[in-house]
C-alpha cells in the first residue's frame, strides 16, 4: 500500500471519494491511502451515506484532517473492516500520544466527552472500494456536538500525527497480508 501526506490544503466535498481521484491528482497508482488538511463541507448531493441523506444531515468542519483510501481488490464488506481498523488504529494512536484523553469508539465513529471527533464512510465505485475518514481539527460550525484533535484530543502537531497514522495503518495492513501468506492450508 502506498501512502502520502499532501502538504497543501484541500477542501473535502465528497467529490474526492471517486475512482482514481488519488491517481489523477497525485500520480499514485494502485492501492493507496492519502491524507490532507482542509475545510470539510459535504452537501447532501455528494453524500454517500444514505442514512445521512434521509435524515438531512450534511457534514461540515471548519478544518479537518482527511484520509482517503482506494483499494482495487477489496469487496465493500472488506473495506468496511479496513475502515474499522483505521478508526481503531487512530484511537490507539490518540491514546498513546494523549494518555489522559478518554476516547470512545462506536463502530466507525470516535467520541471524546460525548462529542463526535470523526466522520467516516466506506463505499464502492465501478472499479474500486473507497474510504473517507475525517478528524476534526477545528469543529467550529459543525452541525453536531463535535470534538477536535487540538482542544479535545490534545494533539499539537497534526501533520506529524497524520504521517504516523498513515505509517501505522500501512504497517498493520501489510502485516495482515503477510500473516495470511505464512499459514499452511488444512484439509
Amino acid at each position: 500500500m502506498k501512502t502520502l501526506f499532501i502538504d497543501k490544503e484541500i477542501k473535502y466535498t465528497g467529490e474526492q471519494l471517486s475512482p482514481h481521484w488519488i491517481y489523477k491528482n497525485f500520480k499514485i497508482k494502485g492501492n493507496s491511502i492519502i491524507s490532507f488538511i482542509g475545510e470539510c463541507e459535504v452537501n447532501l448531493s455528494h453524500m454517500v451515506d444514505i442514512e445521512d441523506v434521509i435524515n438531512n444531515e450534511p457534514i461540515y468542519s471548519k478544518k479537518m484532517l482527511s484520509f482517503i483510501e482506494e483499494n482495487f481488490n477489496a469487496t465493500l464488506e472488506e473495506m468496511v473492516y479496513k475502515q474499522r481498523l483505521l478508526v481503531t488504529i487512530t484511537k490507539e494512536l490518540i491514546e498513546k500520544k494523549s494518555p489522559s484523553v478518554k476516547i470512545i469508539r462506536n463502530g466507525d465513529d470516535l467520541y471524546i466527552n460525548n462529542k463526535k471527533l470523526s466522520v467516516s464512510i466506506a463505499t464502492k465505485s465501478i472499479t474500486s472500494t473507497l474510504i473517507h475518514f475525517g478528524l476534526n481539527i477545528n469543529a467550529e460550525g459543525a452541525p453536531v456536538n463535535a470534538a477536535d484533535l487540538i482542544q479535545d484530543a490534545k494533539i499539537d502537531n497534526i501533520e506529524e500525527f497524520a504521517k504516523e497514522l498513515l505509517n501505522n495503518y500501512k504497517e498493520e495492513t501489510e502485516d495482515i497480508s503477510l500473516a495470511a501468506c505464512k499459514v499452511r492450508g488444512v484439509i
